[in-house]
C-alpha cells in the first residue's frame, strides 16, 4: 500500500540524524503501516509504528544473534539502534543484492538452520499466536456484528485450547511468521527477513505457515509440501495439535484483511469471503484465498 512519503520524511530526517546517516538522496521503497527508506550507500531504514519500540529492539537483537550463527539473514548495521524519532522505532539495515521472492524449500531451508539453535539469553518473548487477533477484529467495523461476534467466540475458543495444547517437538526460538513472503533468494542462497514476531515457543508454529498453503488455500501443492516435510523430517498435519495451529493461522489471516478493508474497501469481498469460509458458508478447504497486497 503506497501512500504519500511527505510525512515520513521528517521522521526519516531526525533519525538519520540521531544514528549518524545521512538522508540526501534517500527513496522511499515501501510507505505502509511499516515504511522502508534505502540511502545510498546500501542502507536500508525501516520506520516502525509508533507503540512498537520493544518488537523493534527484539528485531536488532533477533539479527544479530543470527549472524553470530551463521545463519542468512538480513543483517542490522553496527550502529547503536533502534532511535526513536517523532515516537517511532527506527532501524538500519544492510540493503540485500539481487533478490527475488524465496520458496517453499527456502523456507525450510533456513527453519532448519533456525530451530537446532540453543535459545539465547535474549529479551524474547513466550509465543503468542493471537497477537493482535482481537485489535484486528474490532478495528473490522464494516463486518456485520454477526460475523465480528462469530469471531470473537473463535479467538477466545482457539485461545483456550492453546492453554492445553498437546506436546510436540521441544521448544525452540521460533521465526513467527514463517513463510515465503519472509525470505528472499539471493545469488548466495536464501535469506531470512523480519523478525517482528520471534519469540520462544513450539516450532510447529513455524511448520504450520507452509501446511496451511496446502491444506487451506491450495497455495502450496501436495508435491512441494511432500518435499518440505521430507526435508524438515516431520509432517504437521499429523500431529495432534494441528487443528489448533491451523485454525489460529487461519484466523490470523482472515482477522488481518477484515481490519485493513476498513480503509481498502476493494478488500472487503476478499475479507468476508475468509469469514464466510471460516464459517462454514462456502465449499470445503481448500478455499483458495487472494493474497493481500
Amino acid at each position: 500500500m503506497m501512500i504519500s512519503a511527505v510525512p515520513a520524511r521528517a521522521v526519516l530526517e531526525e533519525a538519520c540524524a540521531q544514528a549518524g546517516f545521512d538522508p540526501a538522496g534517500a527513496e522511499p521503497v515501501r510507505i505502509a503501516e511499516n515504511e522502508i527508506w534505502r540511502l545510498p550507500g546500501e542502507v536500508i531504514v525501516r520506520i516502525a509504528r509508533a507503540g512498537q519500540w520493544k518488537a523493534a529492539v527484539r528485531e536488532v537483537l533477533v539479527a544479530r544473534w543470527l549472524a553470530g550463527h551463521e545463519v542468512p539473514a538480513v543483517r542490522a548495521l553496527p550502529v547503536d539502534q533502534p532511535v526513536e524519532a517523532a515516537g517511532r522505532p527506527v532501524t538500519f539495515w544492510a540493503e540485500l543484492p539481487p533478490h527475488e521472492v524465496g520458496t517453499v524449500m527456502d523456507v525450510v531451508t533456513l527453519l532448519k538452520q533456525l530451530h537446532p539453535l540453543p535459545v539465547p539469553d535474549l529479551p524474547l518473548d513466550r509465543l503468542d499466536p493471537f497477537v493482535r487477533v482481537a485489535d484486528r477484529i474490532e478495528a473490522a467495523t464494516w463486518l456485520p456484528e454477526d460475523d465480528r461476534r462469530w469471531l470473537r467466540e473463535r479467538h477466545d475458543e482457539l485461545r483456550e485450547r492453546w492453554e492445553q495444547r498437546p506436546d510436540g517437538l521441544p521448544e525452540c526460538v521460533v521465526h513467527g511468521d514463517a513463510w515465503v513472503g519472509n525470505v528472499v533468494r539471493t545469488p548466495d542462497g536464501p535469506v531470512l527477513l523480519d523478525f517482528e514476531r520471534a519469540s520462544v515457543g513450539p516450532p510447529e508454529w513455524d511448520l504450520v505457515s507452509t501446511a496451511v498453503k496446502m491444506t487451506t488455500t491450495g497455495a502450496v501443492t501436495q508435491t512441494e509440501y511432500a518435499e518440505f516435510c521430507a526435508a524438515y523430517g516431520t509432517d504437521v498435519t499429523q500431529w495432534a495439535g494441528y487443528g489448533l495451529l491451523a485454525g489460529a493461522r487461519e484466523l490470523r489471516m482472515t482477522t488481518y484483511a477484515a481490519q485493513h478493508a476498513a480503509t481498502r474497501p476493494e478488500w472487503e469481498a476478499e475479507a468476508q469471503y475468509r469469514v464466510d469460509c471460516l464459517r462454514g458458508r462456502t465449499e470445503p478447504r481448500p478455499w483458495h484465498w487472494k493474497g493481500i497486497t
